[in-house]
């Protein structure tokens, strides 16, 4: 006897997707517009902006791929949680 397909997620919110894009576009898209950081000063510890503002962006990335990570592992939890409050006893068997 087969067991009919049971889905394992609920339906998804629109809210985390959309937030944890604009977050990874951002991390992308602003160290790759160089004219607008491509100046000597002001010098962090001698340090010309260019390159002090690149390495900025190492910590501020990894802080925004979190985010992004946890808004989309809540939301996964979610449907899930969602799938299985919904199941009855007869049918899990």
């Amino acid at each position: 006897m087969s067991t009919p397909d049971l889905p394992t997620r609920g339906p998804a919110r629109p809210g985390p997707y959309i937030i944890s894009g604009i977050l990874l576009a951002i991390a992308i898209v602003v160290p790759l517009f160089v004219p607008a950081y491509s100046i000597d000063k002001p010098r962090l510890a001698g340090m010309p902006f260019f390159y002090w503002y690149q390495m900025l962006w190492v910590p501020v990335t990894a802080v925004m791929i979190g985010i992004a990570y946890r808004l989309v592992s809540k939301e996964d939890r979610r449907r899930r949680d969602e799938v299985r409050r919904a199941r009855t006893p007869e049918e899990e068997s």
